[in-house]
Formats: C-alpha cells, sequence, structure tokens
C-alpha cells in the first residue's frame, strides 16, 4: 500500500490517480499507523513553507514522518514535499523545516526574460546516479511550478539538475529518502516511469 500523506496541501489528486494508474493501492492519510504500515510513502505539496510546516506539526506528523525515515520505508517528497524535507526556506524565515536532509530552500533569482514562478517543462541532467532515474536518458523533460528552489548541502546526494536562471537542484536521494523538486505526477510518460521506479524500490 502506498500511503500519500494528507496535511491540506493540495496536489494529492494527481498523485494518488498517478500511482493507481501503475497498478499500486493508495491511502491518502494522516494516521499513523497507515503511514508507517505503508510500503512506499509520498509527501507531495503545494502552498507555502510556514503554512505547511504548521499544518505537519498540527495533524501531528513530524514525528511519524522521521520514524518512517528511521524505518527506510521508501519515501518520496515532491514539490513542496521536497523542500520540507531541508532544514529552512527563504519563503519563510524562523520556520524550521523536518531536517532531514541538509540544505536549504532559497528564491529563484529575478532573470530577464524568466517568469516567476517558474511554471513548464525543463530537461534534466544526471550529476550523480539516481534509482528514480533508471531508464530514463539525460535531456528527459519533466513538469515544474516553483518560485523557490533546493541548494543541497551535500552533492552527493543530488541526483537530478535543471537551469532556470541558475542550476536548480530538481531531485535528490539518501538512502530510502526520495525528492523531486518537479511534479512526475504532471510529467507523461517519463514522470510515470519515475514513479514506477519509486514503487519498486523495496524497503
Amino acid at each position: 500500500m502506498v500511503a500519500v500523506i494528507d496535511y491540506d496541501a493540495g496536489n494529492i489528486r494527481s498523485v494518488e490517480k498517478a500511482v493507481v494508474a501503475l497498478g499500486g493501492e493508495v491511502r491518502i492519510t494522516r494516521r499513523e499507523d497507515e503511514i508507517l504500515s505503508a510500503d512506499h510513502i509520498i509527501l507531495p505539496g503545494v502552498g507555502s513553507f510556514g503554512g505547511a510546516m504548521e499544518k505537519l506539526h498540527e495533524y501531528g506528523l513530524v514525528d511519524v514522518i522521521k520514524e518512517a525515515v528511521q524505518k527506510e520505508i521508501p519515501f518520496l517528497g515532491i514539490c513542496l514535499g521536497l523542500q520540507l524535507l531541508f532544514e529552512s526556506s527563504e519563503e519563510s524565515e524562523g520556520v524550521k523545516g523536518l531536517g532531514i536532509l541538509p540544505g536549504r530552500i532559497v528564491r529563484l533569482p529575478e532573470e530577464a526574460g524568466l517568469k516567476i514562478p517558474h511554471v513548464g517543462w525543463n530537461s534534466l541532467q544526471f550529476p550523480n546516479p539516481g534509482r528514480l532515474f533508471a531508464g530514463i536518458s539525460e535531456e528527459a523533460y519533466v513538469y515544474f511550478v516553483h518560485s523557490f528552489y533546493l541548494q543541497a548541502e551535500d552533492p552527493g546526494i543530488v541526483t537530478a539538475v535543471t537551469e532556470y536562471g541558475t542550476r536548480i537542484h530538481a531531485s535528490v536521494e539518501k538512502g530510502n529518502v526520495f525528492a523531486c523538486q518537479f511534479h512526475p505526477e504532471k510529467s507523461s510518460e517519463v514522470g510515470l516511469h519515475i514513479l514506477r521506479n519509486f514503487l519498486r524500490i523495496a524497503g
């Protein structure tokens, strides 16, 4: 069973639909027992960093997520779900993230001709091997919607990058923790391939 964590951050139904299309059984939940008994966990999300952390605390999900990571249940953060895994964000100064991975979230630079938020398709390059990208060629296109991006402290965990006015850490992997700044559930066949790879990872 795939537990999709529900903390009022939107984007859940499209994730559910994509996983079901791949033959997965989905439970949209914030219940500790369902999350910790899942085979795979997805933390989706759109919205603000501070508002999302407030909801995770309100629903008692912070310790549940950390326990799931300690249990090495394959865990995938998507978009805001990636950002929350890190320590802090310029979007919400003074708000601590989950701190599961070292790094910070910063605002996309103002560049002539580049709109913020960044909405659209960008190609990926792979600086390090990543299990999410097995069978996917470099320069494959995926779909982004964001105004902030990751600067990971450890370049060794960065498995995909893209360019949009700056070099964006687009995906990371450490142990059984995975995260994508882009939306695999909205990235056509490439995105479904990425999700399929995630669902094949054993806990």
